[in-house]
């Protein structure tokens, strides 16, 4: 450590005792890494306050010596945003022990929950009382609240209750200079000028480190019913959405497959089964969720509307899970894609969005031209159909060097996907976020005025760049205050 943070880990201790300031190097060691294993740095400590008020005192103690700080939740995220800079020149900040949920509310179906609390419990704590924290993705035993609201995240509901901006009321922040924001007032209207809330969702932990959420809860689920369907092209599974969704609004996710994915999870992932005796080219599971106990059962819902599609030829197959246990095996499927490419080899993955439109054709014309483009490629597209959002990856020729191919095939590779999405009218960021991943391909790809916007915003909020270095966003040296 330098000097300086050597000084400022002894003035955390002294205040707010050892467990506040973790200089074990071991216990350090597992938070340098992303999820992903692409990106590697050094922290010589890891601050882990246990409240707002520490969070604050940190983050003032550190801006006056000049040490940037990293915040990080469950380090789950898929763009390197929480991992800090390879050089050690700054300190990790974990929220994790802040995992309180202060209040759950029924009557008002609202939740106040700390960064640091896991999104699994949150979901329990709703269901508990008769409600649901909709929101809902593969890492949901590991990724906290604040890690999801300062990335925006997304998962597989967000067909019917978006992404975590819709699905948050108010927040609670450290901001740069150490002064608390205390947004988490649940108000229906608030007309003051600029949205602080809403710039700190999706920031990153640029703008401020965020402690607490005020999180919309809906009515808890009567029943459920989750099918899997058997179908020729992404044209054909938007064809079937489109007529569930005029026929009925209990259909809370759609995520659209292709074989060579579901092969991979198969082959990778013990335990896995095919859930169709056919072999199809695509697949898609569909979850029909009933809040009224007076409404038709999701079940006989799906039955009678697949069974349509079926017969006008938008489906070849269908499966309808027939027990709690055969429904969490369909999800264990897609939730294991990640886990599954991880083990066959490198990829380059893209979260990429297009106008929901165009995404079947995206998804079959961008795969055909990135294979053609690099001769020896898998390029496959799976996910949030129904949002315009998919995870576009290409993966490595077999027995290639990974370090290799990453350096010097990758670039170019991702290169040729953005330039794709661009030209579509998409964005390179649907919702993993920019880290430190995305951050040159989004300088190169915007607009002068959408970059300077943003570097103004961080420059009037953390003129010293104290918070997440290298994320986003870089302060242009002329904005910098030393």
């Amino acid at each position: 450590m330098t000097p300086a943070q050597s000084r400022l880990v002894e003035q955390v201790r002294e205040r707010f005792g050892p467990k506040t300031a973790v200089t074990d190097a071991d216990a350090i060691a597992p938070w340098l890494t992303d999820w992903r294993g692409r990106f590697h740095g050094q922290a010589g400590a890891m601050f882990a306050p246990a409240s707002t008020e520490e969070v604050a005192a940190i983050v003032r103690l550190a801006g006056a010596a000049g040490v940037p700080l990293v915040p990080q939740g469950g380090n789950t995220g898929m763009v390197g945003g929480a991992t800090p800079p390879a050089d050690g020149s700054a300190l990790l900040l974990t929220t994790r022990r802040m995992n309180r949920i202060r209040s759950l509310s029924p009557e008002s179906n609202l939740a106040v929950a700390e960064a640091g609390v896991i999104l699994a419990d949150l979901r329990g704590a709703a269901e508990a009382q008769g409600r649901r924290f909709p929101m809902d993705l593969g890492a949901r035993g590991s990724a906290t609240i604040g890690g999801l609201v300062s990335t925006n995240a997304g998962g597989t509901q967000v067909l019917r209750f978006g992404t975590m901006r819709s699905l948050v009321a108010g927040v609670e922040a450290v901001l740069p200079d150490g002064s608390i924001h205390e947004g988490l007032a649940a108000l229906k209207k608030d007309n003051r000028g600029y949205d602080l809330n809403q710039l700190l969702i999706g920031a990153e932990g640029t703008l401020g480190i965020v402690t607490a959420a005020t999180l919309r809860l809906v009515p808890g689920m009567v029943a459920r019913a989750v099918a899997w369907v058997g179908l020729a092209s992404p044209a054909a599974a938007l064809a079937l959405l489109r007529t569930l969704e005029a026929r009925t609004q209990a259909i809370e996710s759609f995520e659209i497959i292709p074989d060579a994915t579901l092969q991979l999870v198969l082959g990778h992932v013990p335990g896995s089964r095919a859930p169709l005796e056919s072999r199809q080219a695509w697949h898609v599971l569909i979850e029909a969720v009933s809040t009224d106990v007076a409404s038709e059962a999701p079940a006989a819902l799906l039955e009678r509307l697949l069974g349509a599609a079926l017969e006008q030829g938008l489906a070849a197959d269908a499966v309808i899970a027939a027990s709690e246990a055969q429904a969490e095996s369909f999800w264990r499927i897609r939730h294991s894609i990640s886990e599954a490419e991880r083990a066959a080899g490198p990829a380059l993955q893209h979260d990429i969005s297009v106008p929901v439109d165009d995404m079947p054709r995206f998804m079959v014309e961008g795969g055909s031209a990135a294979e053609a483009r690099f001769p020896g490629t898998q390029a496959v597209a799976y996910g949030h159909l129904g949002d315009g959002n998919v995870h576009f990856h290409v993966r490595a020729p077999a027995g290639v060097d990974a370090d290799r191919w990453y350096k010097e095939e990758g670039p170019a590779i991702t290169r040729f996907v953005h330039d794709m999405v661009v030209a579509a009218g998409g964005s390179i960021s649907a919702e993993h976020g920019i880290g430190q991943m995305k951050r040159a391909e989004l300088e190169r790809l915007s607009a002068p005025v959408r970059i300077a916007a943003l570097r103004a915003i961080k420059s009037a909020l953390d003129p010293a760049g104290i918070l997440n270095p290298g994320k986003l966003v870089t302060l242009a040296p002329e904005l910098r205050t030393p």
